[in-house]
């Protein structure tokens, strides 16, 4: 198809998504919601880990019980070892390009260095069941077991694998890793993807099958998890899960004050910042051992130090309860014991709204090197306070101070951290496939928590105008794009779909609309494992509106939205009256603007006045004059026309068509503010499908009262219309600000100085 012709066309913005979509079946339903005949596998896990706090290390053993409830035979199990990226010929490694070398930072080559020399990737030293040993193959971050027969449908099968690996600096890089402090030599561990995980068997794609490159998240399957985590004594752990034996590993003071933190309506302190103090100051060489339990989650991670404070407090979610905590080092003081736990509080009261019930028993957030991790019922959050304590000082932060940056960075991370055990983590998404799944829906709703923490947040992402560079840069690929393969991942995968759906929300569907799908999408599929076509059908199932060109535009194309003003033509009715008509061709013509020629000629001396004679009846004629003539035509049509035309005649109505070209491409509504000449303004907002027709321009007619003085396009800036210069008629005055510098008088280091 002629590329230019396809964007031109209306029908071709507006055709269905069929053919871009998996054809639903009894598994996943046209209406988008799971069938009768739906399924998913399901994974168990016993582990046994061990933390070597001298060497950086972990030493694990696990228990897995692979359920298949798929109908099918299958003669071998995936498993994901994600350690293996960190090996040094993975294809993760192998497949990095050189960097600019151009100012390059220090850190950089630090990270170039440590990655080049880091011993990563898993040893492993058993994989057995109890019949004994088991086949296996590695290819690279995944490794194939073969079974001793088939395992048929509704059969399981449990196997061991015994493992360890080398721990990464998280400072450098990672998803997880340690973070040293050197002054007391201690160490904060965030420890994720640690253990061998079961891939993701699906209806629709199989045994997944991507390699781990570090930008595609994880496809793993729900279960339950009895972890036991042995780290030394004085140590204070945080993991997925409730913690089974709290009353052997936590002193009595402590005890009590975990007990107060269930039912706090403010976070009170577990372990207080002068315990935390004194607890890092001595190295104990005996060993504790932390249970935990999770059920029905799909992944598990954990952090351990002895530099931890630990706040918690109860938040309500539906009937239940849930412990909302915080852990964090006194480095970290004042800002997290003030915002980490109430930001955790504020996402789960949010995002229940939106979607379900918190299903969990606790929501944990945890600081230490990693930017911002999020697994089941935990997440790894690292912004602090500068080292500069006169951030107190601040009464008006803005964005540049650094009590502002570091206050603002920390709550929004938390929030979408905390807002991802919704997304993927109940709504188990491919987030190797369709990371937007995750971070796009994630970062959505964090907009909207955000909004609700304090007037005029300031949100990174989710406002339109905050996508336009974006939108309208070269080197773009479209939403629906393999995570490895996206062209600014941050953009991609997180703002511009959240921009999409709140342009969805607040400006397509509206609010009611838009909010009764989208939890109608997440209590469908709560639990469950969708797919794009799944969140596309029950959005439109669920609000009773076809959107097909909406995700075809936003979802599968690169185009961007400019929707300009080009032209406004006013018409007024032809009345027909002699007497009207003709006083307004009068009127019309002294409005004409005269030509320099004719404003030099007016002190002419003409050649009629100096010779009267040559004036006749054409040199006074008026022209707008109305003769008898006239008068009877008028009558003669009167006549011929019946009352109700005779009626039109006397309408006083003016029609303004008013043409749009579309630049960008994208297909969208066009709100519009139109202001009159008794300066009343009145709204529109004209439905996307006017361009059904012709996509690349489009002429609307507007029948009004009172003359139009001003038209204008996404007056409220919801479009994500890429150039606003053309959203006005007439055209708007574009205002910019210069700054003045003055030069420096830099001493010249070649001048000799008399002394």
């Amino acid at each position: 198809m002629n590329q230019t012709w396809a964007m031109d066309n209306g029908p071709e913005k507006f055709a269905q998504l069929d053919y871009l979509l998996r054809s639903p079946n009894e598994s996943r339903l046209a209406s988008g919601a799971p069938g009768p005949q739906y399924w998913q596998q399901r994974a168990d896990y016993r582990i046994k880990i061990k933390l070597d706090d001298q060497k950086q290390r972990i030493q694990g053993y696990e228990t897995i019980t692979y359920h298949n409830l798929s109908p099918h035979n299958l003669k071998y199990i995936w498993l994901q070892l994600d350690q293996n990226r960190f090996k040094p010929n993975s294809d993760d490694m192998l497949t990095k390009t050189a960097p600019n070398f151009d100012k390059f930072p220090y850190k950089s080559l630090s990270v170039l260095l440590a990655r080049h020399d880091f011993l990563g990737g898993y040893d492993i030293t058993e994989v057995s069941n109890k019949a004994g040993q088991l086949e296996y193959t590695l290819n690279k971050t995944l490794m194939r077991i073969e079974l001793p027969k088939p395992l048929q449908p509704f059969e399981t099968f449990s196997f061991n694998i015994g493992w360890q690996h080398n721990i990464n600096d998280a400072t450098l890089w990672g998803r997880g890793g340690y973070e040293y402090f050197k002054k007391e030599d201690n160490y904060i561990y965030e420890i994720a993807q640690f253990y061998p995980r079961v891939v993701a068997y699906t209806d629709y794609d199989g045994w997944h099958n991507k390699q781990f490159l570090g930008n595609g998240e994880f496809t793993l399957e729900l279960g339950d998890y009895h972890v036991e985590i042995t780290v030394p004594s004085d140590h204070i752990v945080a993991a997925t899960g409730e913690l089974q034996n709290v009353r052997q590993v936590l002193t009595k003071k402590q005890l009590k004050r975990f007990v107060q933190a269930k039912k706090a309506k403010k976070p009170i302190f577990i372990v207080t910042p002068d315990e935390a103090l004194q607890n890092q100051t001595k190295k104990s060489k005996q060993q504790k051992t932390w249970i935990f339990n999770a059920t029905n989650v799909r992944d598990f991670a954990w952090a351990s130090s002895r530099k931890f404070i630990w706040d918690g407090m109860g938040v309500k979610s539906g009937k239940d309860t849930v412990l909302a905590m915080s852990f964090y080092p006194n480095e970290a003081e004042p800002l997290w014991s003030q915002y980490s736990t109430h930001a955790i509080a504020h996402t789960i009261d949010v995002f229940s709204r939106y979607t379900f019930d918190y299903p969990y028993p606790v929501a944990i957030s945890v600081n230490g090197a990693v930017g911002g991790m999020e697994y089941p019922m935990i997440s790894f959050n690292k912004p602090r306070p500068y080292a500069d304590k006169t951030y107190w000082d601040v009464k008006q932060p803005k964005m540049h101070d650094t009590w502002a940056r570091s206050k603002y960075g920390l709550i929004s991370v938390i929030i979408h951290e905390v807002g991802h055990n919704y997304f993927p983590m109940i709504i188990n998404s491919d987030e190797r496939q369709w990371t937007w799944m995750d971070e796009g829906l994630t970062t959505f709703l964090q907009f909207v928590a955000e909004q609700e923490w304090e007037p005029n947040y300031p949100s990174r992402r989710g406002e339109p105008k905050k996508i336009t560079h974006y939108m309208s840069s070269s080197r773009v690929t479209p939403i629906m794009t393999n995570s490895e393969s996206i062209y600014q991942f941050g953009n991609n995968a997180y703002g511009k779909p959240a921009t999409a759906l709140n342009i969805l929300r607040e400006s397509i569907l509206g609010r009611e609309l838009f909010d009764y799908a989208f939890r109608e999408y997440a209590e469908r599929w709560k639990f469950k494992r969708p797919t794009p076509a799944d969140f596309f059908r029950t959005m439109e199932d669920a609000s009773g509106v076809d959107l097909d060109w909406f995700w075809r535009g936003w979802f599968y194309s690169t185009d961007h939205v400019d929707i300009a003003i080009e032209s406004v033509s006013e018409y007024t009715l032809n009345t027909q009256q002699p007497d009207i008509e003709q006083g307004r061709a009068r009127a019309t013509k002294a409005e004409s603007a005269k030509t320099r020629s004719q404003l030099n000629n007016v002190d002419n001396k003409m050649r009629v006045d100096a010779f009267p004679e040559l004036k006749d009846f054409y040199t006074e004629f008026d022209e707008f004059a109305v003769t008898p003539y006239d008068y009877a035509q008028y009558e003669s049509l009167i006549k011929s026309l019946e009352d109700k035309e005779r009626v039109l005649l006397n309408i006083e109505k003016h029609f303004y068509a008013v043409d749009f070209k579309n630049i960008g491409g994208l297909v969208m509504p066009l709100p519009l503010k139109i202001t009159y000449q008794d300066q009343q303004v009145e709204s529109y907002m004209i439905p996307a499908e006017i361009w059904r027709y012709d996509a690349s321009k489009v002429t609307k007619l507007f029948i009004t009262d009172q003359p139009i003085i001003s038209i204008e396009f996404d007056p409220h800036l919801e479009t994500a219309d890429t150039d606003v210069s053309n959203n006005a008629w007439p055209h708007k005055v574009t205002k910019h600000k210069f700054e003045l510098f003055k030069y420096s008088n830099q001493p010249n280091h070649m001048q000799r100085i008399e002394k």
